[in-house]
């Protein structure tokens, strides 16, 4: 059973403090919690009846040489033993399902959260430390939730079942115990507070160290490229020594806590050990009713001596908590309405109702008006950083309008539904991104339900159906993390294909064939000429003889559209896009004289 998203989010709506929200996922498991606890129960149980039958071990077996007690005593401690063996397995079973069911289950929320929030989320977070809170910060959650859980509950009923025993023994020397505990629980407060602090440093350095390692290791073709290998140790060293100092920290605070229990300890047995003999002596107490208690206040001390451990793992989770619901308080700023519509599949019309958009503080794009009629083609140029690519990732709500409106037909895609905004539209990046998995699921990804014989026509529409039939295994070839075994020009066929068989009525080429050698260039281009056929095409174009068809070019400068029209028009107005075309041409020139 997997916590409802939707349920947790109306949870925490009114549970603000996030460790109690934690108690979401705990409740989900009551029976097997209960189940623990009964397991708990006779491990400690058995626990205190071990110490209890020393009495009778050495009053009645040793001292009154009593045979009947000799044939029953040591069935009795089979029993005992027989049960504390059940209940450890059981507590351990128990306690262990429920935290790896919350890991998963925190897990899966993180992941949900995090793949819902808007592009700018993820430009302003960093990777690794993403993935940290998914790996290493959830891992210490469990720990806390199973391990912590389980022996805290446990330890508390063996006090509460050990502290019966010594009453019910000798009262008096009791009493006298319970003076040296309270200020046993002292120091567990005291590090306690020390290890939470020194955690959230550790785990916030795993994190950077983790954001670290994605970079360098996704970009090594670069390292080694500039030769910058040391540069990157170096770093790496020093956000590995930081990590070293912020755990010796943390090994410190965990570490004093345990002598200072143990001194504590000490002391109370040492006294309790001098009273009660000079009393045994005495004749006051049998041996075997102050051997029993000074057993069960030894066993009661460790227990005690436990929590200081159990703290600090909880102080860890707790840190952990904090910034796992961090991340699951973020809500995207891309909302849907209330009853939005949805957009029905079908030929449209793109409007841009007076656009402005800003990023931040910074005013990207200004007063952007536009109407593409279905099936016209929109070529979007320009210099870089003009804001070309901040115009047509406005269109599937990427981001949303600062001002203005844009429209899908009539409809403000802002009281549409973000899915069937969507739906509506393919794109195809200058950078091509693929999974790691086969050809065929490549291809098939904005579409999973579609055939073979689609996929393989989508691979030939798209120019990639000879190279993919070269491939051993064809379409159930592997490709690699971002495709890295394709070269560019079959990477950017692939996700051509993969926009095809989408068959979405409106398409987005961002500069799809810029990265691209000639003979490359000219194969994604009849593929992309397929792909534009009767759809509403809005083309980012970096060489402008790949726009010169276009129904209409719009050149776009420092946010605003300067210049729109047909390309004959715009070289005769001698403005902005006569001076980009003049200045590739005669780039292309001197490149072909060379």
């Amino acid at each position: 059973m997997i916590p409802n998203s939707q349920l947790y989010l109306k949870y925490s709506h009114y549970v603000q403090e996030k460790h109690k929200r934690l108690l979401y996922f705990i409740k989900q498991y009551r029976l097997q919690l209960f189940m623990a606890m009964g397991c708990m129960l006779l491990v400690s149980g058995s626990t205190a009846a071990s110490a209890y039958l020393i009495k009778p071990v050495l009053d009645d077996i040793f001292v009154k040489k009593d045979i009947s007690m000799l044939g029953m005593l040591p069935i009795a401690i089979i029993i005992v033993y027989f049960f504390r063996g059940f209940g450890l397995y059981g507590q351990e079973y128990f306690m262990n399902f429920v935290g790896q069911r919350i890991i998963r289950h925190l897990r899966d929320l993180l992941y949900e959260t995090i793949i819902g929030l808007s592009l700018s989320f993820f430009y302003t977070e960093k990777t690794g430390v993403l993935m940290s809170r998914i790996t290493n910060d959830v891992s210490v959650i469990k720990n806390m939730v199973s391990s912590v859980v389980t022996t805290s509950i446990r330890d508390c009923f063996t006090i509460v079942f050990l502290v019966f025993v010594i009453f019910y023994q000798i009262w008096e020397l009791a009493l006298i115990a319970f003076v040296v505990l309270p200020v046993a629980f002292y120091p567990i407060l005291i590090f306690g507070r020390k290890v939470r602090r020194v955690s959230t440093g550790c785990q916030e350095s795993m994190a950077e160290l983790n954001s670290f390692l994605y970079e360098t290791f996704a970009g090594n073709k670069i390292v080694k490229a500039f030769g910058m290998e040391e540069y990157e140790k170096n770093r790496f060293f020093i956000k590995s020594e930081r990590l070293f100092h912020l755990e010796m920290k943390a090994v410190i605070a965990k570490s004093l806590s345990s002598p200072v229990m143990e001194c504590l300890a000490g002391v109370g047995i040492a006294f309790i050990l001098w009273f009660g003999g000079s009393r045994v002596i005495q004749g006051t107490y049998t041996v075997g009713t102050y051997i029993s208690f000074l057993a069960a206040v030894i066993m009661l001390y460790e227990p005690v001596k436990k929590m200081t451990k159990l703290n600090n793992a909880l102080q860890e989770g707790l840190a952990a908590v904090d910034r796992v619901f961090d991340i699951l308080d973020r809500k995207s700023n891309i909302q849907e309405k209330e009853n939005a519509v949805e957009i029905l599949r079908k030929s449209h019309t793109v409007t841009f109702d007076h656009v402005s958009f800003k990023y931040d503080q910074d005013e990207v794009l200004k007063d952007i008006q536009l109407h593409a009629c279905t099936g016209e083609v929109i070529a979007l140029v320009g210099p870089s950083g003009g804001g070309k690519t901040s115009l047509v990732n406005l269109i599937p709500r990427f981001y949303d309008v600062t001002q203005g409106a844009i429209y899908i037909d009539d409809i403000d895609i802002r009281n549409a539904s973000i899915d069937s905004v969507r739906k509506q539209i393919a794109i195809v990046s200058q950078e091509p991104i693929l999974f790691n998995d086969t050809i065929r699921n490549n291809i098939a990804y904005g579409n999973l339900n579609a055939s073979e014989e689609d996929i393989e026509a989508a691979a030939r529409s798209a120019y990639a159906f000879d190279f993919i039939k070269g491939f051993p295994k064809g379409f159930q070839t592997f490709i690699g993390e971002l495709g890295n075994r394709l070269s560019g020009g079959e990477k950017q066929r692939i996700c051509i294909a993969r926009a095809l068989l989408k068959n979405a009525p409106i398409l987005i080429l961002d500069e799809a064939t810029s990265a691209l050698d000639t003979e490359s260039e000219m194969l994604v281009q009849k593929a992309l000429d397929n792909l534009m056929q009767g759809r509403t095409t809005f083309v980012i174009a970096h060489r402008l003889s790949t726009v010169a068809k276009a129904d209409l070019i719009l050149v776009i400068k420092d946010g605003r559209i300067v210049e729109q029209g047909k390309h004959d028009s715009l070289l005769t107005q001698h403005g902005e896009y006569a001076k980009l075309y003049a200045l590739q041409f005669s780039n292309t020139n001197i490149k072909e004289k060379r």
